[in-house]
């Protein structure tokens, strides 16, 4: 009788047990009046003077909560905030359990994750509607992420290209327009490249086949190819991983290091502000915010994106399995209303993927010229119609500026441009060699302060292996002398 009491209680304590376990991965999962969004750094207006960090003004995601909370009365809701550096850093976070409602990786991660079945799917209309993402995102970059099966996993965050930011005063212009102006000699040791695999391996195919893409870029604009059928090409060598390829671009990289300052994540974009360097690979959203800055102090930056082509990439509201999805699309719907793209936009430097009036008129506002010899730029291709009649040139969206090349053109590039950028897909079964060849690359190319770094820290162990066999042999030397007195002194 008593063994089965005492099984009887076995086995109530591990229902309730279990019930514990199911409770607390529930618990884990989500909670539904809390959001917890894992974003980029730097990456969303958080209310901050940009100069000294304090606080002047409500975050967007404080500006969320008051509108969801006056949305749904009696609703109390919470946002918990996190940043990353890089997309491979928030991905391994995932993998390694951290529970996120809404994240915001770059285009060959939302990839990975898709194809790793990662991803939550967005309910059935949930981001269409009046003033909601699928209503306010430009119909190019819609109609780009239904062509890649992105739709029903990402809502488009920002968007830009990949590119040359350059010191006006020492970098020539016809210079930059091609790749190789990064393994020029007449530049040595003033220009930077990506400490990011993806971005300089994609440097290093686009220059590995200059030739090829230039003579596409020919044939199209003698009209051989039309332009779908161009970015089809530009998409094909662009994302090249074969085995050959890797190869090359590897031994073409070693002569890039031999050439270049060095490799950089973030210091880029203030070290071609202060002099330090006159050239680097940049995303166009922090050439910008370089540009701007670099005015202020009187030095003038410009950009560049390549004639053989380049890189269009796209960073994506997503949410992991598990999110709570209602304040997880509720979000993503009203950081896609034209007055928080704006907010965000001016705080970034980067470019929304939201048009309309508010947009138009922000960058009118910002770049828009009246003078009769500004330049004219149709970007009809990226607002549709989403722009009033009234603002209207000739039925088109024209924007008029004066300094095409810099913080526009790096904003909104035209359609000849993005013509001959492809987008970055995963590298699949290719993605280890990549990396192999990657840290060899990177083995053999820090950084000249890291190496004087590493040099006094090697001379500092040795000085100190070498005063410790000093001071070892003078002990034994004491020992020694000790012992040989002693004796001595027995006799």
């Amino acid at each position: 009788m008593k063994r089965n009491v005492k099984v009887f209680l076995v086995v109530c304590l591990s229902f309730v047990y279990l019930l514990g376990v199911t409770s607390c991965k529930k618990t884990e999962t989500f909670n539904k009046n809390v959001l917890r969004i894992y974003n980029c750094q730097d990456y969303i207006d958080e209310g901050l003077d940009s100069d000294t960090g304090e606080k002047i003004g409500p975050s967007v995601m404080e500006r969320w909560k008051e509108d969801f909370e006056f949305r749904h009365p009696g609703r109390k809701v919470t946002v918990v905030y996190d940043t990353f550096e890089t997309p491979e850093y928030m991905l391994n976070q995932i993998k390694t359990g951290k529970k996120f409602d809404l994240i915001c990786p770059s285009d060959y991660t939302i990839q990975k994750m898709i194809k790793d079945d990662m991803l939550e799917k967005f309910d059935k209309g949930a981001l269409s509607g009046e003033n909601n993402y699928l209503s306010n995102a430009s119909p190019y970059l819609i109609n780009l992420f239904a062509e890649n099966d992105w739709t029903e996993y990402a809502a488009c965050y920002m968007w830009g290209t990949l590119g040359i930011i350059y010191n006006t005063e020492i970098v020539n212009e016809e210079d930059v327009k091609y790749w190789n102006a990064m393994w020029n000699e007449k530049y040595k040791g003033i220009a930077t490249a990506k400490d990011s695999v993806r971005d300089t391996y994609f440097m290093g195919v686009m220059y590995t086949h200059q030739e090829e893409l230039l003579k596409y870029r020919n044939d199209y604009l003698n009209g051989v190819i039309t332009s779908e059928e161009y970015n089809v090409k530009i998409n094909e060598v662009a994302n090249l991983t074969d085995d050959n390829t890797i190869e090359t671009v590897r031994q073409n990289l070693k002569k890039l290091k031999d050439n270049i300052f060095g490799l950089e994540v973030d210091s880029g974009k203030s070290d071609i502000i202060t002099g330090k360097i006159a050239m680097s690979l940049a995303w166009s959203g922090d050439a910008v915010y370089s540009m701007d800055l670099a005015e202020e102090k009187g030095v003038t930056l410009a950009y560049s994106v390549p004639e053989e082509g380049s890189n269009v990439w796209f960073d994506g509201w997503c949410m992991p399995k598990g999110a709570n999805k209602e304040l997880a699309q509720d979000f993503i719907n009203f950081v896609s209303r034209p007055d928080i793209a704006a907010l965000n936009m001016d705080v970034t430097g980067y470019t929304s993927a939201v048009v309309g009036d508010d947009i138009f008129d922000l960058i009118n506002d910002w770049y828009g010229s009246d003078a009769d010899d500004a330049t004219e730029v149709d970007l009809s291709f990226f607002f549709g119609d989403s722009v009033d009649s009234s603002k209207l040139t000739n039925g088109k969206v024209i924007i008029k500026g004066d300094e095409i090349g810099r913080q526009f053109s790096a904003q909104y590039p035209t359609e000849e441009i993005l013509a001959r950028c492809g987008v970055m897909r995963d590298f699949g079964d290719q993605n280890k060699k990549v990396l192999r060849m990657w840290m060899n690359f990177k083995s053999n190319s820090l950084d000249p302060v890291a190496i004087i770094l590493l040099c006094l820290l090697a001379f500092v162990i040795i000085a100190s292996y070498v005063i410790f066999l000093i001071k070892r042999l003078n002990k034994k030397k004491r020992i020694k002398n000790y012992q040989k007195a002693k004796i001595q002194q027995q006799n």
